[in-house]
């Protein structure tokens, strides 16, 4: 049986294999010969007695037990770095620290942050990535994600960084052209610019005389992030329902004018931090969750 450091390569030897889709990419990466790599998948293999791997001479598929090693390899060597890397400065908050936020607000809300707390903690290495794509925080592909909205069932923990509410706007430039909407229905004659990623009928919730209801509404394009349609309506395109958040420097500058507001439900989406939780949070992960929580409220 395999103890130890050998135990610990194996692991990450295997997530590399995955990683990179191939033995030969692996062994690259880990400087190593093909073979070698190749050798310590079979033992692996041999020891659980089940097949991780399906090898083909043009692909790697990663079976359902190999998804389930994998996911524990990842947090096994997470775990062991944490451990090395804490009792080597004396807990002090250090290592790689994988961040996932979605595009528009992550590049409008958090990256402007990253300098800030770079600077509380040098020895944190912050490898954020910028998606509207779900990242499998349990799977081990990131210790944080910040998402929009209300959260899936899970044993994940979340902390609430704040909310923000949707604001329909338009360019005064496209107002000009097609007139200023002064109800709802209104819309049906514009250009409504829509997210991508919504499997139902696009709808715009509104609220008229405390009543709730909703509109369809249709446009010419569609985009998967807030600042892209805000952008968007910004040239004069259409009308777009985005995130305040996504718009607040082009409402501030003339660019976008609010429209509709006396008709808006008042709608808010919740933002939250996700994360691993448990006693053996890293001190990384409680710091950058911390920071957040104090700076987005």
């Amino acid at each position: 049986m395999l103890v130890g450091a050998d135990r610990a390569h194996s692991l990450a030897m295997f997530a590399a294999v995955v990683d990179e889709g191939s033995f030969s990419a692996a062994a690259r990466l880990l400087n190593l010969s093909p073979s070698a790599v190749s050798r310590t998948i079979d033992r692996i293999e041999a020891r659980l007695g089940v097949r991780l791997l399906l090898r083909s001479t043009r692909s790697l598929t990663v079976t359902a037990e190999g998804q389930a090693y994998l996911q524990a390899a990842r947090r096994i060597l997470v775990d062991l770095d944490d451990a090395e890397q804490q009792i080597a400065d004396q807990g002090a908050p250090r290592g790689r620290l994988r961040v996932s936020a979605a595009l528009s607000h992550g590049r409008l809300c958090v990256v402007p942050l990253l300098g800030e707390f770079a600077a509380l903690y040098p020895h944190i290495l912050v490898d954020i990535s910028l998606t509207d794509t779900l990242t499998d925080i349990a799977g081990g592909q990131a210790d944080v994600a910040i998402r929009f909205g209300p959260l899936a069932d899970s044993t994940l923990t979340a902390r609430k960084l704040g909310e923000t509410r949707r604001v329909i706007v338009a360019s005064p430039d496209y107002l000009a052209r097609h007139g200023t909407p002064q109800a709802p229905e209104d819309l049906l004659r514009h250009n409504c610019l829509n997210f991508n990623f919504r499997r139902a009928e696009p709808v715009w919730p509104f609220s008229r005389d405390g009543r709730d209801f909703a509109m369809s509404v249709r446009g010419n394009i569609e985009a998967n992030n807030g600042e892209t349609l805000g952008q968007l309506a910004a040239n004069g395109v259409g009308i777009a329902r985005v995130g305040a958040f996504s718009v607040t420097r082009e409402v501030a500058d003339g660019a976008l004018a609010p429209i509709l507001e006396k008709f808006n439900p008042g709608d808010v989406e919740p933002i939250h931090a996700v994360f691993v939780g448990g006693v053996s949070v890293p001190a990384r992960v409680r710091a950058f969750v911390d920071f957040l929580a104090s700076r987005l409220r």
